[in-house]
């Protein structure tokens, strides 16, 4: 069993992420411990509500440094939405910009739809080279609470990265793999046996 630690620094959906990685397979500790988290086989980054809410928590536990040591180093990350947009360079919510943790390049910006969040279930378009969709059926729905993603592929394009989209009023960046870091913009823990697929093939990578 690979050793997983859902990193606790005060926001996400923490317990439901616990309970559906260990329904994968995984053998998985919430914690705000920093040394678990540099350890185990697996970080998984957990995120629910503001950008700089969850950047502020980040930073108040110094788990920044970790995070990106871990990359680095090829050890495997997983973001789940909030999780996920933390990962880039910056987000912009009602006018505030906050600084992420730029392991990816890009932007978190508002959706430019009409119905706000984009909540529900939505398919999603991944490429032939994704590892987290291996197995999974074309046509499967993912749940998704969001109002800002990434919209710009433009910077992710240079980099070698996998990137998934789905649609909510623009393309957006479902999910992205590169090297050892992964990052989904829906809730995995909440998407059914497409999500628990999803989770069995991110723990094949650990």
């Amino acid at each position: 069993m690979s050793r997983v630690v859902v990193l606790d620094y005060g926001s996400g959906n923490l317990r439901s992420a616990e309970r559906a990685l260990q329904r994968a397979g995984g053998d998985v500790t919430v914690t705000a411990d920093l040394a678990a988290a540099a350890d185990a086989d697996g970080l998984v980054v957990p995120g629910v509500g503001a950008f700089a809410a969850c950047m502020a928590g980040i930073e108040a536990l110094g788990a920044g440094p970790v995070i990106a040591e871990r990359v680095a180093a090829g050890r495997p990350v997983l973001g789940i939405c909030v999780g996920m947009q933390v990962l880039f360079e910056y987000g912009e919510e009602h006018g505030v910009v906050t600084k992420g943790l730029g392991l990816l390049p890009g932007s978190v910006t508002a959706l430019p739809a009409r119905r706000l969040p984009h909540m529900g279930w939505n398919t999603v378009e991944p490429p032939p080279a994704s590892v987290l969709f291996a197995g999974l059926p074309a046509t499967g729905r993912f749940y998704f609470v969001h109002s800002y993603g990434v919209l710009d592929q433009a910077a992710l394009a240079g980099t070698g990265a996998v990137v998934t989209t789905a649609r909510h009023g623009a393309d957006f960046v479902a999910a992205v793999e590169r090297g050892a870091l992964s990052a989904a913009q829906f809730h995995p823990e909440k998407s059914g046996d497409n999500g628990s697929r999803l989770l069995r093939n991110w723990l094949t990578t650990l």
